[in-house]
């Protein structure tokens, strides 16, 4: 029964980054800046992880040495502050749907990564291994699919949707399915050199609650930094709904401080692959709540 709670884990951290993909579309149909987003929500989780980090991790906590901040503040760099970034800006142009039917490539690329870094084994004269190469090309294929090809649009559940909070619908018109889907591709590769890292960081600095701490306040000050360029009018900064402050809070207080947590939790025990892994689960959870939703017809492709 103890190895089952890291896949619980991992199935509740999917089932959180479904629902923040689901409330960042609506905020962005709103108008909010992602750049500003991923300050709010990185600010927010700092302070509410430190105290817990100070006091929890007093013991455990090795000293901060430059060498490891500085690879936490490389960390932070793919993880938060490239990957979320380039992913909500391709957010903008696709649906949530797809954005999480693209992450099929992550545990693809993360075990790529990891076999060339030697940090998983490959034999690929046995079964598990052939099995492991079939699945890699398979969710790359399925990706790629979901990027350039437009297939079946099967028949909708719903007619009108449950909620209803944006100007426009899902299928907005200035949505670009190339550059969304490419960009979040993108996003994805990211993340997958982010998980690589975060399994050799969380060996030189074995205090995830400590660790994830650093993450938000690096992902703060870098993001700060990347607004400056980006979302230097006040307005950008002021949140006009009740939908974009509620989802600054969830993705503060889970996406960021507990998901984050959990996630350095699961790779320190179980390394970056098996973390990777449980990336496809976004696109059954999304799918359907976008199905009943807001009516969005599911389709093969894009």
């Amino acid at each position: 029964m103890e190895g089952c709670r890291y896949y619980v884990v991992m199935i509740l951290v999917q089932l959180a980054y479904g629902g923040s993909s689901v409330l960042v579309k609506l905020s962005l149909e709103e108008g909010l800046k992602p750049v500003v987003f991923v300050v709010y929500r990185h600010v927010m989780a700092m302070f509410l992880l430190a105290p817990f980090a100070y006091f929890l991790e007093k013991k455990q906590r090795p000293s901060l040495s430059f060498s490891i901040a500085a690879k936490v503040f490389v960390l932070t760099l793919f993880g938060t502050t490239i990957h979320l970034n380039v992913y909500y800006t391709g957010l903008a142009y696709t649906s949530p749907t797809v954005a999480c039917a693209l992450s099929n490539v992550v545990p693809s690329l993360t075990f790529a990564m990891a076999v060339l870094l030697r940090m998983e084994n490959l034999n690929i004269k046995s079964a598990r291994g052939q099995a492991k190469v079939v699945g890699t090309l398979l969710c790359i294929g399925g990706s790629l699919m979901f990027t350039f090809w437009k297939g079946y649009l099967f028949k909708g559940f719903v007619e009108k949707p449950l909620i209803s909070v944006y100007s426009t619908e899902m299928k907005h018109g200035n949505e670009n399915w190339i550059k969304g889907s490419g960009l979040i591709l993108t996003s994805h590769i990211v993340w997958c050199s982010w998980l690589i890292l975060q399994a050799v960081v969380c060996k030189v600095y074995p205090a995830p609650l400590s660790l994830t701490t650093l993450i938000c306040f690096f992902a703060s000050l870098q993001s700060s930094i990347v607004a400056l360029f980006f979302a230097r009018d006040q307005a950008s900064w002021r949140l006009d709904s009740n939908v974009q402050l509620l989802t600054i809070a969830y993705s503060g207080f889970v996406s960021s401080a507990l998901v984050y947590y959990l996630q350095t939790w699961c790779i320190s025990y179980k390394g970056p692959v098996f973390t990777a892994m449980f990336s496809p689960l976004q696109v059954i959870i999304v799918a359907l709540f976008s199905e009943f939703a807001f009516a969005e017809r599911l389709h093969v492709g894009r």
